[in-house]
This record gives structure tokens, C-alpha cells and sequence, in this order.
């Protein structure tokens, strides 16, 4: 490597001329490769953005000019340029550097981006503090992908940016991807802008005698805008949307001529206001079969950096993901009745509604980044009579709080949320851990909130949540999380469960320990670690959360002293509360001990290494339940 082994931050970067920054990005370009080959992490989208971030980098004096990344899956060229190279093999590993930009990591990383469509916001804060102090010196950068612009919180900041005239530049980073293949109004006008022939000649002509220049004056450059947007509007057939918002429009551009990019920023970086630099790029640029299949590499798990074939893990005989028996359980519902749809935000690929909607497109709705309008667009057809699964992970239903409260449980419509992703993820880290659902979920009134020990539970909840929605019952929501269950044997003919009631799956003594959701197979495997030490806990799976089974817990708490709840998630407002509650409430003494996570954020790693810190591993349990035999003699 010759040129990038000697950058270890943007001050060796700018050491480096123009004509030497292509050679640069086809190094960083290889390395992130290399790198992610073996360790998996968000490859397409960082190759497409690697030409983007030298030039930022080379032309803007980062950490004083400040630069948001819109939720960082194309971040990886950012971090190398920026002091991280050396640490870049540890990417999303436990004890490693995030895989998103992380303000506690570095000061390059001016705002932590986990969830997309918050750049905008985020730099347009930044900006105004800028103004509000005096200093007009200081530049906001804030890069954004053509499917985060299209979430509503990017509109919202676009809509109040024109009004401050702050000084910022937003850069829409156009590769014309998203996770799923989703047409939207908004890619739909990109793609006008972009493929208009006679516009982009016009315009090309026109920015390179004007670039050509040495000196531009603002006042010309204000002058060109203004001729410029009579132009645009002649050409397209219409106005510009992001010039009728109060942001002066430029490009598109080509996102991986690097010099070019570096010209135009240097132009764009002294007119004052709100600009947006519209740039083209290739998601997986640079490896042929990430270029060509772009939704697989997106996060593509490991392969080889020479072909980019992917090594596949031998899946025979192992039990299926919870993602494929969702998306199986769906179809067969939707095969006996015309009124089931499936809901998801950007995901359909990642929750597995494409093996319904390959079947029956029409009734799939993928409404793009936009997890508030997919709520209430659920509590809609619910409305009309429709049965609509809208499957959401549970990181992005935070964002849909409001809808959930107001506009489907304050109303008693039927929509069945499917919680993917719930608990502990892994690699992703702290911005996507599904950890907050039970807790801010269990506050809501007229809500059903389960989760599934099994596969085979997972199909009957989608069952029993189909029938309570025929009846005109309450939502309901069914959380289960990432990745493989237990069961190879899983296509079971689903049965219609009893809403809110639990089930003992071995009766034992001295300590109950009540369960929810696929932790208690775990509890299954402590249980079977404790045997040779005499200890014989009975084990609950409580199934619903909301409403609890106190029925079960009365039987349970007359028998035993010492109860021990387990969750994976936060402590505070989940199935400790609940059970908390109850003893309370009904004056019992029984000793209450929990596993769950307490008041803290849980941070990247593979999933072992996390539920041993967590305790969330067999071991783990069983040493819990050590300690609470223990205390209890």
C-alpha cells in the first residue's frame, strides 16, 4: 500500500496531490476488500463511498469542519483515512471499534449514525450552534444516501434548513439502492434528474467553463443559480424539489472521479447557505459480483476478496432462521385468507415478506424508511378490515413509538406487529440491540405483547394474533429475535394459543425460573448442567408479557421461595417489573432475583462473547441459580 500505509489521519491525506488520490482510493477500496473478507461487516455501501470520503476529507478540515454520516454502512473509508486503519480489523468485534460512526470513538465522528435519516437534523444542530456562537468559519458536512433521504425526519430537516439559512451542504450519495428494491417518489425524481440527456449535457457544459475559472464571485455564482434553476425547470419538465426548499442544487456528479469531487468541493465550500451536492455512485464498486448483486452484498458475511464469491456455512440439518419461519408462517396465512398483507419498513428482504410477496406481490408493502408511516399505515387497513403483519426489527419500532400509542392501540386496531431483531444482535452494536421493546411496549395500555420460546411457538402466535384480529381483538405484537432457532423439525400444524396464559415445562423445587422468549431454551440447557449438583429448579415459560399469566404466578409463588425471571432485555419495565408487580401488589414475600440488562447500553460483539457477559449463556443461568439456592438455605 503505498500511499495509504502512510495515512494515519486527513493532515496526511492533504500531503498527497490531486493526481495521487485515485491510486489512494483504489488502495482503500482493496483494504476494506481484504478486510471484511474475513470479518463481515456493511461492504457494498463503503466501497460505493470511498472516492466520497477522500475528497471530503482532502478539501474540508475535519474534526474542525464537521461531518455526519448518514447511518454509516458507508463509513468504512472514513474511518481508515481517520486514525482507525490499524484498529479496522477489529470492525464490530467485541472489544473492537463500532461499525458505525461513534462520537466516543473519535472526534472525526461528530454524531453517532446507527439509524438512517438523521444527518440532516443532526449537522443542521451543528450548524446553527456554529452561527448562534459566531463562527462563520466552520463548515457542516452531512452525507446522506438516496433511501435515507426518502425518511421523513430528512424531509423535516430540509423543510427547516432553507428557513435558517444555515451554513451547511448536504451530499445525496445516489447509488440507486436500497436494502430492498423500493420505488418511491423520491427515487423515482432521481432517477428523472439523472437521466435527463439534454439537462446533464447542458449542465456539464455549463459547470466546466465555470469551474474552469480561478476565481468565482458569490454574487455570479447566486446569478447562475438563479438562471439555473430556470434552466432545470425547462428541462425536467418541472421545478427542481430541493431548489423549491431553499437548497441550492448541484450536480449529479460523478461520485468516483475523485478530482472532480475535489474541484467542486472546493467551489461549493465558499457559497454560503444551504447546498446539496447530488452525486452517482456504484454500491459495491470495485468488486465485479458486489456491483452486480447489490442487495446480497450489502452485508454479505465472509468471501473471497479475489472472486467475491461468498463461503457459504453448511446449513443442512440445522434449524431455520425465525426471519424464515415468519416468512413461511405468513405466506400459508396468507394463502387461506385474502385479507392478510405484510407491512415493512425497508426490511422485507432482512424480516423474509419476500418469500410472500414472490407469491403474492400486491399485497406486500414495503414503505421504505419510514417505520411511522408504516405503523399507522398498519392501523389504516386494520381499520378497513384488513389483517396486516407489519414487521418491524426492534430498533427501528423505537422511532414508531407515537403511532403505536396513538394511532393503533388508543384505538383498539388489530395490527399484528412482528418484532424482528428483538434482544441482544451482535455486531451491529448498541445503535441496533433490540433491547427496549418489553419495557416501552408493556407501558402501553390495549396492547397483547408475546414471545415465542421456538419455532413452533412463533407459528402458533402468528396463528392465535390472526384469529384475535378476525374477532376485532386488541394488537398484538410477537417479538422473537435474530438468527437460528432450536428446532429442525419446525413446520408444526400451528394451534390457536390462550391470549395472556403461560405454561410449566418442568416442575422442579427450591427456585422457579420464569422465562420469556427463546432465552429459556438456555435455561433448558442450565437445568441440565445442575442436575449433578441435586438442584432441580422448575422452569415457566411465561409466553405473554402482557397480559401476565397471574394465575401461574400464584401457583408458582405459593410453592416457591426464590423466583428467578429471565429476559433479554432491559430490567426495568420487562418481565422483573411485571413479576415485581404482582408480589407486590398481592403482599407476597417470595425472594425475587433477575437476569436481564440493567441500566446501560449494550454494546458490539459477537453473540457467545456477549451473553457471557450478559449471562445470558447456560452457564451463566445455572450460576445464577447457584447463587439463589444458595442464599436461600
Amino acid at each position: 500500500m503505498k500511499y495509504l500505509n502512510h495515512i494515519d489521519s486527513p493532515a496526511d491525506l492533504k500531503k498527497l496531490s490531486v493526481a495521487e488520490l485515485p491510486a489512494l482510493c483504489e488502495e482503500i477500496r482493496e483494504y476494506i476488500i481484504a478486510e471484511t473478507a474475513s470479518n463481515p461487516g456493511h461492504l457494498g455501501s463503503s466501497l460505493g463511498a470511498v472516492e466520497l470520503a477522500v475528497a471530503i476529507h482532502y478539501v474540508f478540515d475535519t474534526p474542525n469542519d464537521k461531518l455526519v454520516w448518514d447511518v454509516g454502512h458507508q463509513a468504512y473509508a472514513h474511518k481508515i483515512i481517520t486514525g482507525r486503519r490499524e484498529q479496522f480489523h477489529s470492525n464490530r468485534k467485541y472489544h473492537g471499534i463500532s461499525g458505525f460512526p461513534t462520537m466516543s470513538e473519535s472526534e472525526y465522528d461528530a454524531f453517532g449514525t446507527g439509524h438512517a435519516s438523521t444527518s440532516i437534523s443532526a449537522i443542521m444542530g451543528m450548524a446553527q450552534a456554529a452561527q448562534l456562537s459566531g463562527n462563520t468559519q466552520r463548515n457542516h458536512i452531512a452525507v446522506i444516501g438516496d433511501a435515507s433521504i426518502g425518511g421523513g425526519m430528512a424531509f423535516e430537516a430540509i423543510n427547516e434548513a432553507s428557513i435558517r439559512n444555515v451554513n451547511m451542504l448536504v451530499v445525496l450519495n445516489d447509488n440507486k439502492m436500497a436494502i430492498d428494491d423500493h420505488r418511491s417518489a423520491m427515487s423515482k425524481y432521481l432517477l428523472h434528474i439523472t437521466s435527463s440527456a439534454t439537462y446533464n449535457r447542458c449542465k456539464t457544459s455549463l459547470w466546466n467553463f465555470f469551474t474552469s475559472k480561478k476565481k468565482i464571485s458569490n454574487k455570479l455564482v447566486r446569478w447562475m443559480s438563479e438562471i439555473g434553476n430556470g434552466v432545470k425547470g425547462f428541462l425536467l419538465s418541472g421545478s427542481n424539489l430541493f431548489q423549491s426548499l431553499g437548497f441550492r442544487y448541484f450536480g449529479p456528479a460523478n461520485g468516483h472521479d475523485v478530482k472532480v469531487l475535489v474541484k467542486t468541493l472546493k467551489r461549493l465550500k465558499n457559497i454560503p447557505g444551504p447546498k446539496l451536492l447530488h452525486v452517482i455512485t456504484v454500491k459495491g464498486k470495485g468488486l465485479k459480483l458486489a456491483e452486480e448483486h447489490q442487495t446480497t452484498y450489502h452485508a454479505p458475511g465472509k468471501f473471497n476478496p479475489e472472486t467475491g464469491q461468498l463461503i457459504s456455512n453448511n446449513t443442512a440439518n440445522q434449524p431455520p432462521k425465525f426471519q424464515e419461519v415468519f416468512g413461511e408462517t405468513i405466506l400459508e396465512l396468507a394463502k387461506q385468507d385474502t385479507k392478510v398483507v405484510g407491512v415493512t419498513p425497508a426490511m422485507a428482504t432482512g424480516c423474509s415478506l419476500t418469500i410472500m410477496n414472490e407469491v403474492y406481490p400486491e399485497r406486500v408493502f414495503d414503505v421504505g424508511i419510514a417505520e411511522q408511516h408504516a405503523v399507522t399505515f398498519s392501523a389504516g387497513l386494520a381499520a378497513a378490515g384488513i389483517v396486516p403483519f407489519c414487521n418491524i426489527y426492534s430498533t427501528f419500532l423505537q422511532r414508531s413509538y407515537d403511532q403505536i400509542v396513538h394511532d393503533v392501540a388508543l384505538q383498539k386496531l388489530p395490527v399484528i406487529f412482528c418484532i424482528d431483531r428483538g434482544g441482544v444482535v451482535g455486531e451491529d452494536g448498541a445503535t441496533h440491540q433490540g433491547i427496549f421493546d418489553l419495557s416501552f411496549l408493556r407501558a402501553i395500555p390495549n396492547l397483547i405483547i408475546s414471545s415465542p420460546l421456538n419455532e413452533h411457538e412463533l407459528r402458533n402466535m402468528m396463528l392465535t394474533a390472526y384469529h384475535n384480529a378476525l374477532t376485532k381483538g386488541l394488537p398484538f405484537a410477537i417479538r422473537y429475535p435474530r438468527g437460528r432457532g432450536v428446532l429442525t423439525d419446525w413446520k408444526n400444524e400451528p394451534e390457536t394459543l390462550p391470549i395472556g396464559k403461560g405454561r410449566v415445562l418442568k416442575d422442579g423445587k427450591d427456585v422457579a425460573v420464569l422465562s420469556l422468549g427463546p432465552l429459556g431454551n438456555n435455561v433448558t440447557k442450565a437445568l441440565e448442567l445442575l442436575q449433578s449438583e441435586n438442584i432441580y429448579p422448575t422452569h415457566v415459560d411465561m409466553r405473554f408479557l402482557k397480559p401476565i399469566d397471574e394465575n401461574l404466578l400464584a401457583e408458582v409463588a405459593g410453592k416457591h421461595k426464590i423466583l428467578l425471571t429471565i429476559e433479554d432485555g432491559i430490567a426495568k419495565g420487562g418481565l422483573f417489573s411485571a413479576v415485581s408487580e404482582y408480589l407486590t401488589e398481592h403482599h407476597l414475600s417470595n425472594r425475587l432475583y433477575h437476569i436481564a440488562i440493567d441500566d446501560h447500553f449494550v454494546f458490539h460483539g459477537d453473540i457467545p462473547s456477549l451473553y457471557k457477559e450478559l449471562s445470558f449463556d447456560a452457564e451463566g443461568i445455572a450460576s445464577k441459580i447457584r447463587e439463589a439456592v444458595k442464599e436461600s438455605l
